[in-house]
């Protein structure tokens, strides 16, 4: 059988390793997951209750393409009470999850063959949804003193740039681009002619100052970029499938054509629940106080174990760590966690392709029980390397 070769995507490693921790817990086994960014909590309660009611009243057909107008000028209204910015609702396009905006986002922005750049570490599937869009990733290799954060120095440097991808609170690394420095980014590529897109999805959990939206640099008359976001982290709605983007109004009659053809629309029911989500707020603060003790667990705990070296954690609920120390194989590594100390993490690789061997991520987002046993089953394992 013929294949494409914008189909030979590399695979997600992370959810590979969901899989062989589920075949562990399908053996009786109890695994600690520590691999992938998903809460350990369900959708908000008034999000659970607010679908209920539907599903008892409407049948939950096709919306409209662009999704509900309720939920996008909910979206409108959080980006004037979070971020101070006047945001015109028809700018807000509900997604099918941010893969969803990022499928839009790309088909709409840029042609086959050309260089959209993105940092090193950083979100896989970014890199892999571009090589099947028939896209070329440049990696941008951020480096550890710069918080492993591109630079508008590296943005420069690449030629024949049409794209930029940002990420703040980041993927794996959890580390926020302040102010300057992101309205600098945007600055140095929309002057080259190259379009911004800002993954913004780990909003609302930073440990310190919020992260600053792109849509506030737009605001400010720094440049504008396709802004993503999804209820899959804060909102704690991974499995519902359903995000947004933030697109320039000349762009937004594009997306919705494309949106009408390659999904017709966001799920339903993902949309009515998080219309109520939105407006959770004191469930939703409750999960982020858990992620801030797990956190500070980590990063106490970790230097004892002799991981002395990660990113600055200032935001989503990952640690990425440098494990040279101990090995030079992080994929290796990551299997015997799971199979010695039944402890899941992610190896680095699957966000740096090149210098990921030396580094595992460790996801904190489930409970403080969880954390605190899965820190234990991690520093029994290391004492005995």
């Amino acid at each position: 059988m013929r294949t494409s070769r914008r189909g030979a995507v590399d695979p997600f490693i992370v959810m590979d390793v969901m899989e062989a921790a589920r075949a562990a817990e399908a053996t009786g086994r109890r695994i600690v997951h520590m691999e992938v960014g998903q809460p350990g909590t369900p959708a908000p309660a008034a999000a659970r209750a607010a679908l209920a009611r539907a599903m008892a009243q409407d049948a939950l057909g096709y919306t409209v393409a662009l999704g509900l107008p309720d939920l996008r000028a909910r979206i409108a209204r959080h980006y004037r009470d979070r971020h101070g910015v006047a945001l015109d609702p028809a700018r807000v396009v509900v997604t099918t999850g941010s893969s969803g905006a990022f499928l839009l986002a790309f088909a709409a922005l840029f042609d086959a063959g050309e260089r959209v750049a993105l940092a090193s570490p950083g979100y896989p599937s970014y890199r892999q949804i571009l090589r099947a869009s028939s896209l070329v990733p440049v990696d941008l290799p951020a480096r550890a003193e710069a918080g492993f954060q591109p630079g508008p120095e590296d943005v420069a440097a690449v030629p024949d740039l049409a794209g930029l991808i940002l990420a703040s609170p980041a993927n794996p690394t959890g580390t926020v681009l302040p102010r300057d420095r992101l309205a600098a980014l945007i600055g140095v590529a929309t002057a080259r002619g190259a379009a911004v897109i800002s993954d913004e999805i780990y909003h609302g959990l930073t440990y310190g100052d919020r992260a600053v939206s792109a849509l506030e640099i737009e605001a400010a008359g720094g440049g504008a970029a396709v802004v993503v976001n999804s209820f899959s982290k804060y909102f704690s709605m991974t499995g519902w499938r359903v995000g947004w983007m933030v697109v320039p109004e000349a762009l937004l009659r594009t997306v919705e054509r494309l949106q009408q053809n390659l999904f017709i629309c966001p799920p339903h029911a993902s949309q009515v629940a998080a219309l109520a989500a939105m407006d959770a707020t004191d469930e939703l603060e409750a999960n982020r106080r858990v992620y801030a003790a797990n956190r500070a667990r980590l990063l106490a705990a970790l230097p004892a174990m002799g991981l002395t070296r990660f990113a600055p954690p200032d935001g989503a609920f990952y640690l990425y760590v440098d494990v040279s120390e101990v090995t030079d194989d992080s994929r290796t590594l990551a299997a015997r966690l799971l199979d010695d100390a039944g402890v899941a993490v992610t190896p680095g690789l699957d966000f740096d392709p090149a210098r990921g061997h030396r580094w595992l991520r460790l996801s904190y987002a489930r409970s403080e029980a969880d954390i605190a046993e899965g820190i234990d089953r991690l520093g029994r394992f290391l004492g005995r390397c």
